[in-house]
């Protein structure tokens, strides 16, 4: 929970909110409002006598009244004569400014008027003169009070809305353009460190520097150095980018603002730079301090861009004040400033330079090591069983971020609990991971034998093309249960490569393209169920020939704009003629692989229509079923081999670290042979 005394940039304890003390003046005006409309203003003290009908007009008959009022609810109201008063009201002060008023409920107002007449031509033929006979319409409170008071108290509570806060506005319209940053200091308990963070070993590193500078800035400027204004962390989504960020706030003894880059844009002309000033003073004020703005591109990106609609205005405000801030004019020392973003191609050049963003830290997807370390991580919450091998999980994993870890294992332990197991397993992981790339299953989708056959030899076409070839991904698991918007689906297991070369390419080519030459080999049709995966293999085509250049017509050209500046443009970095020779060399290499996938299955003829009959039986099969059907895969997959070699190195660091202990620890442990050398790597793995 934020700690909402740390937001004062004085450090000073809040004081009683300034708004609130005038809140009663609101209510006071109110009140006043009210009484003064329905109490009014009285000059004259009035004394009001409620009678019957029959004694109402006796003091007519008697000529104690000198004038009626009737009104249309069947009352009368009559005021008396000033000589009258002491016999009406009995033994009371009289004065000027004492009257008195007679009330009865008549009958109706059309017979009182009639025996108003006949009392009026009486008096008439006696000689005197006639009462004053008057009708009126009743008082509607409530309608008077709709006209007269609820617009007064609409506008009142206007004000007092505004004073006290506008909701989402933030902090009142007033303040609209304060930061509404989260501070992070000492006094914050929940903190997360570097230990909390598994992997990222660069990303750790360059930010752990940062740190380090500020604690010890001496270190540092002794030698002329200088610490960097900025550092942007940049990385596909759920790579640990905030995560880092929150590691330095928890390690820095310093103050940490964090604000989302969306939080400085507004509907309101000039908030966005306003917010961007109040967050930069606030800082300054409390420096040396660290700024973290997530998801920048929100504010960042590049000026002008878009020349379709125009740039926005707002935005664009907010970046040149954001730019300014950051090495602009004005000196804006001891405030280091850390961003995070996943789109660091639409960010504004201005805004990478030297002086602004000093450093790019890269955080990539983890490799199998900084896997394993993230699930050792994540699984110490987790009951688990002696099933679970976490090398294991590491390698059916590859291409997974942190977050999709913590989301398999929170998904396992999901799964145990819902079957009923007392502790997590090997295929509740499993179970986890086929949820997370594939979907759910569907399992009660009705399917006819003759799409259940159709959908098993499309899978056992990718199973046995990918089996076959030394560089397509090998095989885990194939089924025909619908999961998600598939009816069918393979898993494989990716090799971690640095670098693709031409070869990985077809052969992975080869291995989309073994569903849909199946159908045509063995069912004699073709059906929508290859969608996917002729638009991938159409996709992998192009890019050979258009942006790596492995193609005969366009040998060691690329067409590839990482600047991104033919987005928005209407033409295209080559000719008609050049897009001619893309469209038919990409056609050419997918009927080559088409022609090479089919003429793997006609030499696998057989162990292919087992495959298919097996996954019509079982509807799952495995590698191992695999490996049983068409023989032992003869190449090693790069995983083992990647596992393998971090194994010995860690073996042989255990080893340094023994050699270099002291004296006395060495004679503790076993002294090892001086002619001893370094094991090769299969010897080491075995």
């Amino acid at each position: 929970m934020e700690n909402k005394s740390n937001l004062n940039p004085n450090n000073k304890k809040p004081g009683p909110n300034k708004r609130r003390r005038f809140g009663w003046v609101y209510y006071a005006l109110f009140a006043l409002m009210l009484g003064s409309f329905f109490m009014g203003p009285k000059s004259d003290k009035q004394i009001s006598k409620n009678l019957s009908y029959t004694q109402f007009c006796s003091y007519i008959d008697q000529n104690m009244v000198e004038k009626l009022v009737v009104s249309d609810d069947n009352k009368a109201k009559a005021t008396i004569r000033p000589q009258s008063y002491v016999v009406v009201f009995g033994n009371r002060e009289t004065g000027e400014k004492v009257k008195g008023e007679l009330v009865a409920l008549i009958p109706s107002v059309e017979e009182f008027s009639r025996h108003m007449d006949v009392v009026n031509q009486q008096r008439k033929e006696a000689g005197m003169s006639a009462i004053d006979v008057s009708f009126a319409k009743s008082k509607d409170y409530w309608y008077l009070f709709l006209v007269n008071v609820l617009p007064f108290a609409l506008i009142i509570l206007f004000f007092v809305w505004m004073g006290r806060g506008m909701g989402n506005v933030g902090g009142g319209i007033f303040n609209v353009g304060r930061a509404r940053a989260q501070l992070f200091d000492k006094d914050n308990k929940a903190k997360v460190t570097f230990k909390d963070v598994a992997g990222l070993a660069g990303a750790k590193e360059e930010v752990q520097e940062i740190v380090s500078f500020l604690k010890n800035p001496k270190k540092y400027t002794d030698l002329g150095g200088k610490i960097p204004k900025g550092a942007l962390l940049v990385g596909p989504p759920g790579t640990g980018k905030t995560l880092l960020a929150k590691a330095v706030a928890g390690e820095a003894d310093v103050p940490f603002f964090t604000m989302s880059g969306s939080d400085f844009v507004e509907m309101f002309v000039g908030v966005g730079a306003s917010r961007v000033r109040d967050l930069f003073r606030q800082a300054k004020e409390k420096a040396p301090s660290i700024i973290f703005i997530d998801e920048i591109d929100a504010v960042g990106r590049a000026r002008g861009k878009n020349v379709m609609t125009g740039g926005n205005d707002e935005r664009e405000s907010t970046l040149n004040q954001l730019l300014t801030e950051m090495d602009g004019f004005g000196t804006n020392s001891g405030v280091i400033i850390l961003a995070a973003t996943n789109r660091a191609d639409v960010l504004d050049s201005a805004l990478l330079r030297a002086g602004r963003f000093d450093r790019q830290i890269h955080v990539e997807l983890p490799d199998l090591q900084e896997r394993k370390e993230i699930f050792n991580v994540h699984l110490r919450p987790i009951k688990l069983d002696q099933t679970v091998d976490v090398d294991f999980l590491s390698k059916q994993t590859p291409g997974f971020s942190g977050a999709d870890i913590a989301n398999v294992c929170n998904e396992a332990a999901l799964i145990a609990a819902r079957n009923g197991h007392k502790k997590v397993g090997k295929q509740d992981f499993m179970d986890a991971v086929d949820r997370i790339i594939g979907g759910l299953e569907r399992k009660t989708k009705i399917m006819t034998e003759e799409e259940k056959r159709s959908i098993a030899y499309h899978e056992a076409g990718h199973a046995t093309i990918s089996w076959m070839l030394r560089w397509a991904n090998p095989l885990v698991k194939v089924t025909i249960v619908p999961r998600g918007m598939a009816l069918g689906a393979a898993w494989y297991l990716p090799e971690e490569r640095q670098l693709t070369n031409q070869e990985h390419i077809l052969d992975e080519l080869c291995s989309l393209l073994g569903g849909r030459a199946a159908e045509q080999l063995f069912l004699g049709q073709t059906s929508t169920g290859a969608l996917n995966d002729l638009e991938r293999a159409t996709k992998q085509a192009y890019a050979m020939v258009a942006y790596y250049g492995m193609s005969d017509e366009l040998k060691d050209l690329s067409f590839y704009d990482s600047t991104g500046r033919y987005e928005y443009g209407f033409t295209k970095p080559y000719s008609e003629h050049t897009a001619e020779i893309i469209d038919k060399e990409s056609h050419q290499i997918i009927l080559t692989q088409m022609a090479r996938a089919k003429q793997i299955l006609e030499a696998n003829q057989e162990g292919h229509h087992r495959l298919a009959e097996m996954l019509i039986e079982r509807e799952v099969i495995t590698s191992e079923d695999v490996e049983a059907v068409l023989g032992p895969r003869p190449w090693k997959s790069r995983g083992d081999e990647i596992m393998a070699a971090n194994q010995a190195l860690e073996e042989e660091k255990e080893k340094s670290k023994k050699r270099r202990s002291p004296r006395k620890k060495v004679q503790e442990i076993e002294p090892e042979p001086v002619s001893e050398e370094v094991q090769p790597l299969e010897e080491t793995k075995a």
